[in-house]
């Protein structure tokens, strides 16, 4: 029998402008098993905080600063930051 813990990975998540507001903070921390997606990221956002569910299921995201689709993967460390649509002229 294996006892060893399953592999997990901690990503801290930035939210900006109206996603911060809606989930009540600027930014938190999930654990998540591997391998793990931006978009299991979300999933666990929407589920964990209040607010959160109010985020849209596909949200513009990036990993340490680079804009990804969220079938990108998540490593140990990482910062995921969800980006409401920014309107302009």
């Amino acid at each position: 029998m294996d006892t060893t813990p399953s592999a997990r990975v901690r990503v801290r998540v930035r939210f900006f402008a109206r996603y911060a507001e809606l989930v009540g903070r600027s930014e938190a921390a999930v654990s998540l098993p591997l391998p793990a997606t931006v978009g299991d990221v979300v999933r666990c956002v929407r589920e964990d905080f209040p607010g959160a569910r109010a985020l849209p299921e596909r949200p513009l995201a990036a990993v340490n600063l680079k804009q990804v689709k969220l079938d990108a993967r998540v490593r140990d460390g990482d910062e995921v930051a969800l980006l409401p649509p920014i309107a302009g002229g």
